[in-house]
């Protein structure tokens, strides 16, 4: 079924009457949003009508509801961290927009993984050693595997051995990411630390934004990654090193390097163009829409606010939304943020990772404590074996 769909045709798939549709947009079972088109109309998001559909069509089989929950669907297993409800983001049943505002790094982190705002965030015992040679990725996923194959399990550990982990995890691999030297560092702030790295002070407050808007995102792919890592007793290192290759896909956070082509190309022949250029070739465009927001992601908002938007980031997000009424995403807002303020190429990526690690280990310490390992079944679709 189509991404965005009528009125009618919502209610030919669903077969009821419109206060039936109505009443289930309001109940947040169904999303919508304004037709581009037509402001007085609204479009009703088809993957939520198909979902509803096969429900009244009786009791799903149990692999259907497995294929549709790992898929965007239903929620696959139980977490008090992080909630999306009503268009809002919220962490620990904190706002994380309003939480933005003024929250550092360090006490999200605190918030997140349940501990005192100290204790959250240690610098590494030793100081990380990073290859001069090496990418920022290469760097960060080199420093998480030489610790997840000597590190001690997480089963059986206490909270606060893996909290003291946690802190020292996360400070090397901000570390290593930002290729920072050898040589013992003086203590400060993430955001204010990463600003230094990059010589960009005018960029430190829109970077700790990024960082509290970036810090967990429910069960995104990376972050479900990490949960099944940890689930298994393995230690945190190694949850955070599944996390991070699995961030690395230009599915997740991947996004900034495609958006990079395409203002590329719409600084060459106009955004109104490479738009639709991109249209016509049925080419994805990237960092615009988000299918947990109907209304726009508002992650996307905030960062947008609080700095000045470039021109052509501008010009783009209004022909983009014109044409398909997608909005910005975090992603696009990332991108835009670090071209503003002239950050290096990789900061978005940087930015994204460091930021999410801490997502990352709210989840493994919620795993661990749950004891249970995540062992999902396949739904075979080859060839029948020969009695």
């Amino acid at each position: 079924m189509n991404r965005w769909i009528s009125a009618g045709q919502a209610l030919e798939a669903l077969g009821v009457k419109p206060q039936t549709l109505y009443a289930n947009v309001s109940r947040g079972r169904i999303r919508a949003k304004a037709d581009p088109r037509d402001a007085r109309r609204s479009l009703y998001n088809g993957e939520d009508v198909g979902r509803l559909r096969a429900q009244r069509a009786g009791r799903r089989p149990a692999e259907v509801v497995a294929v549709q929950a790992i898929h965007w669907g239903e929620p696959v297993l139980p977490s008090a961290i992080t909630a999306v409800m009503h268009g809002r983001l919220w962490y620990r049943g904190v706002d994380a927009i309003r939480l933005s505002d003024s929250a550092s790094f360090e006490a999200v982190c605190a918030l997140l993984w349940e501990t005192a705002e100290a204790d959250a965030m240690k610098a590494s015992a030793a100081p990380v050693r990073v290859d001069a040679s090496a990418s920022p990725l290469q760097a960060a996923l080199t420093l998480l595997a030489a610790r997840a194959a000597c590190d001690a399990p997480s089963l059986g550990r206490s909270p606060s051995e893996l909290v003291a982990d946690a802190g020292t995890l996360v400070d090397g691999i901000a570390s290593a990411l930002l290729g920072e030297p050898a040589r013992r560092r003086k203590a400060c702030a993430m955001h204010t630390r990463i600003a230094a790295a990059w010589k960009a002070p005018h960029a430190a407050d829109a970077i700790r934004k990024s960082l509290v808007l970036l810090a967990d995102h429910e069960l995104n792919p990376s972050t479900f990654a990490a949960r099944v890592a940890v689930s298994t007793g393995a230690p945190l290192s190694a949850a955070l090193l599944a996390g991070l290759a699995t961030l690395a896909g230009p599915l997740h956070a991947g996004a900034w390097s495609e958006l990079r082509a395409l203002m590329e190309f719409a600084r060459g022949v106009g955004p109104a163009a490479a738009v639709h250029t991109a249209l016509a070739q049925r080419q994805r465009l990237p960092a615009f829409g988000h299918p947990l927001y109907a209304h726009g992601d508002p992650r996307a908002r905030a960062l947008l606010a609080s700095f000045d938007v470039g021109p052509t980031h501008a010009d783009l997000a209004r022909e983009v939304e014109s044409a398909t009424g997608e909005l910005p995403n975090i992603d696009f807002a990332l991108g835009a943020m670090a071209d503003a303020s002239d950050l290096p190429p990789h900061a978005p990526l940087v930015i994204f990772a460091i930021a999410r690690s801490a997502g990352w280990v709210a989840h493994a310490l919620e795993q661990v404590r749950s004891g249970e390992p995540i062992r999902p079944r396949a739904r075979y679709t080859g060839a029948m074996p020969v009695a």
